[in-house]
């Protein structure tokens, strides 16, 4: 038997090897919202035409009157991306915030004059940061809206921003010695030093809670039973303090709770993960999300052998009747869509094991998707032989991240779910 993992194990490393980024590449996209445009978009083209390939957003509160808006913007012509300069020439940035999803009823607007003051580049992508006036208001939804010059393409992005509230992740940005710009993402790489600053630079004080924990898979879309919630109960490994703007290193894998106030109930969640995350590359790792298209059997079996990687590659050749050619496409297919779960939907644990990431490995990215205040709503047109099933994800309370997400879950998934679990084991998904 060839080593067909390998094969996949191999790519990997050598691409980690030559120092390619992770964050670098665009991972597969959610489509545009029915209301508003979702954070991300479409892939880039192979012509020389310009586009906006994503766009992702986050604010930092600077005080009772200002907010701070970053805009993470995929840009390309063609495969490259577009440099600062091009793009403050080619582009608009106007915004609009209203009191709620599809209300009318506009808190504040503006055109905001891109320049390289407010345009930077981190990697390939194009980060832009404005100010906002804050309403009187507890609540609203900024939508911004890149437009190219001269035609009539744009890009919308909405964004919840909580102006009166004050905890850690709304005062806190995380930033890496790569970016003068707070990090969108929940993660940080081992071994990867960075500081927590305040929008408005003062020198804090903030207390780091630890713990080496590792929370379970998103459970099947069909178990209606409620789920078991050990967040709140979860037992601190350890505890310190850190100051802000100063650079700070966390070495143990794991998740680290940061709070500038202790009697605040929710935090700043900051998952630590190994140097190649969000590819899941290590033998030991590749089993965890095969849970959404195996047996219990199947995986106690890969579990207790002795060569775990060749009971991966038997797992593999013998759901493809042996075909090596059709193992190796499917591997690839499979651990490409846990690298982007991981890369869109990572909050206090690692985004294959939420129920957004669950959903997003099996059966895709969603046709169309729609949210309101404090719900989002996938739908797949067509999957296997059903037609336009919503599965619906309603935010939760969270002490680690404010989006955190919960699925609804029905028995009757099961006509789209198991014929889309049996196309992923017979290697019709590639």
């Amino acid at each position: 038997m060839k080593n067909i993992l390998g094969v996949y194990l191999s790519f990997f490393a050598a691409v980690v090897l030559a120092g390619c980024a992770s964050s670098g590449k665009v991972a597969k996209p959610l489509p545009e919202a029915q209301v508003y445009a979702s954070e991300q978009a479409a892939t880039p083209p192979s012509s020389e035409e310009l586009s906006l390939v994503s766009i992702q957003s986050k604010y930092l509160i600077k005080d009772t009157t200002q907010v701070k808006v970053y805009l993470y913007v995929d840009a390309y012509r063609g495969k490259n991306s577009i440099p600062v300069d091009d793009f403050i020439r080619i582009y608009n940035l106007n915004y609009v915030i209203y009191s709620d999803y599809g209300a009318r009823d506009r808190l504040g607007y503006g055109n905001v004059k891109l320049t390289n003051s407010n345009v930077s580049k981190v990697g390939n992508r194009i980060v832009i940061s404005f100010d906002v006036k804050s309403p009187n208001k507890d609540y609203g939804v900024l939508l911004s809206e890149i437009s190219q010059t001269g035609t009539l393409k744009k890009v919308l992005n909405d964004l919840t921003i909580r102006f009166k509230k004050q905890s850690t992740s709304e005062l806190y940005g995380v930033y890496t010695a790569a970016s003068s710009e707070p990090l969108q993402r929940h993660y940080i790489n081992s071994n990867e030093q960075f500081t927590i600053k305040r929008a408005n630079e003062s020198a804090d004080q903030l207390h780091v809670f630890y713990y080496k924990h590792s929370f379970d898979p998103a459970g099947s879309p069909m178990n209606t039973a409620p789920p078991k919630s050990a967040a709140k109960s979860l037992q601190v490994d350890s505890s310190f303090t850190i100051r802000t703007n100063e650079p700070i290193t966390f070495e143990k894998e794991g998740l680290y709770n940061i709070f500038s106030d202790t009697t605040q109930s929710e935090g700043m969640g900051i998952l630590i993960v190994n140097e190649r995350f969000p590819k899941t590359t290590q033998p030991e790792m590749l089993l965890g999300p095969l849970l959404y298209m195996s047996t219990n059997t199947e995986i106690a079996d890969i579990k207790k052998a002795e060569d775990f990687k060749k009971a991966l590659d038997k797992y593999w050749l013998n759901l493809m009747n042996g075909n090596e050619e059709l193992a190796r496409q499917s591997i690839k297919s499979f651990y490409t869509r846990v690298e982007e779960a991981n890369t869109l939907f990572t909050t206090y644990k690692e985004g294959w094991k939420t129920d957004k990431g669950m959903i997003y490995i099996v059966l895709g990215s969603p046709d169309k998707v729609q949210r309101s205040k404090d719900r989002e709503v996938w739908t797949y047109e067509r999957r296997g032989n059903a037609q336009n099933v919503n599965f619906t994800f309603n935010r939760r309370n969270n002490q680690f991240v404010d989006d955190h997400y919960e699925l609804v879950r029905y028995a009757e998934y099961q006509p789209i779910w198991y014929p889309m679990v049996e196309a992923w084991r017979n290697g019709t998904i590639r």
